[in-house]
C-alpha cells in the first residue's frame, strides 16, 4: 500500500496541461473544489466529471497511475459509504434487519458523497502530477505576494509547502524500506489485536522520525551552504508569464463553474 500512495508525486510529461502556468492550475483546482461542494445533485457532477476527464486525457497521465493512488483511501471511501447508507433516512425502505435499515435517500447520499470524494482526490492530485515542485513553489509564492503587505512571509510559506510535498514520496519510500527491514527481523504488523498492531508500529515510527529529522537537518545545512536567505531580492531564471493556452484553459474552467451555478439556480 505504501507504494500505491501517489500524493505529491510528479508525472513527467510535456502535455498541454504540463505546460500551463502553475498559478492558473492552482486557481483551477480551487475553482474545481468549490464547484464540487456547491453541487447538491448528481446532474451537477456532469460538468465536473467531463472537465476532469478532459484534463486527464490531455495531460496523458495514465489512468492506471491515477487509480493506483486511490487504493490507500479505499477504506475511507468504503466507511463513508457504509455509514451514510445506514444513517441517512428517508424514501422507500430497501432493506431492513432489526434496527438496521437501508432506505432510498441513504443509498443516494452514500453514492453522492463517495463520487464527490473520488473526484476531489483525483482532481487535487492532477495538480501535483502535472506540476514540478519548483514551479508549484513559484506559483504559490506569486499568488500570495499581495499578502506581503500585511506581513505574511509568502516565499517562506510557499517553500515550506513545496518541501513538504517534495518529501512525501521520499518518506513513503523510507517507510517501505524500514517495514521490509523489520519484517526480515521477524516483525509482524498484520496479526493480533489492534493494540498489538499499534505497538508493532513503534519499530517503524522511531527510525522514520530519526530519518526525517536527519534529512531536514541536511537540507537546512545545504540551503545555508548555498547562502539561501529567503525571497528578498530573489531572481528567477524562468519568469512566470500567462500565455494564450492559459487563457483558453482558464475560460474552460470558468465555463465549467458557470454551468454548475446556472444549473443550480435553474433547478
Amino acid at each position: 500500500m505504501i507504494r500505491d500512495i501517489t500524493l505529491g508525486q510528479y508525472y513527467p510529461g510535456d502535455s498541454f496541461i504540463h505546460r500551463l502556468d502553475p498559478r492558473l492550475k492552482i486557481i483551477a483546482v480551487l475553482v474545481f473544489i468549490v464547484a464540487l461542494f456547491i453541487t447538491s445533485e448528481f446532474y451537477g457532477f456532469i460538468f465536473t466529471a467531463v472537465y476532469l476527464a478532459v484534463v486527464i486525457i490531455i495531460s496523458k497521465v495514465p489512468p492506471r497511475f491515477i487509480l493506483r493512488g486511490m487504493k490507500p483511501v479505499l477504506l475511507i471511501l468504503i466507511c463513508t459509504f457504509i455509514i451514510n447508507i445506514f444513517v441517512i433516512k428517508g424514501g422507500d425502505v430497501i432493506f431492513k434487519l432489526g434496527f438496521l435499515s437501508i432506505e432510498q435517500n441513504g443509498i443516494k447520499m452514500a453514492v453522492f458523497l463517495v463520487t464527490r470524494l473520488v473526484m476531489l482526490i483525483i482532481g487535487s492530485s492532477m495538480l501535483t502530477f502535472t506540476t514540478k515542485p519548483m514551479m508549484l513553489t513559484d506559483g504559490l509564492e506569486s499568488l500570495m505576494n499581495p499578502l506581503k503587505k500585511v506581513g505574511v512571509p509568502s516565499h517562506e510559506l510557499a517553500m515550506m509547502m513545496s518541501i513538504a510535498l517534495r518529501f512525501i514520496p521520499t518518506l513513503l519510500e523510507e517507510t517501505d524500506k524500514i517495514m521490509k527491514a523489520q519484517l526480515a527481523r521477524g516483525a509482524d504488523f498484520e496479526t493480533g489485536s489492534i493494540v498489538k498492531r499499534a505497538k508493532g508500529l513503534i519499530p517503524i515510527l522511531i527510525p522514520l522520525f530519526i530519518s526525517a529529522f536527519r534529512r531536514a537537518d541536511e537540507l537546512a545545512m545545504a540551503m545555508e551552504a548555498r547562502c539561501y536567505r529567503g525571497g528578498e531580492n530573489r531572481t528567477r531564471m524562468n519568469a512566470l508569464k500567462f500565455s494564450i493556452r492559459d487563457l483558453v484553459a482558464g475560460a474552460v474552467t470558468v465555463l465549467m463553474a458557470a454551468g454548475i451555478v446556472i444549473t443550480k439556480i435553474a433547478m
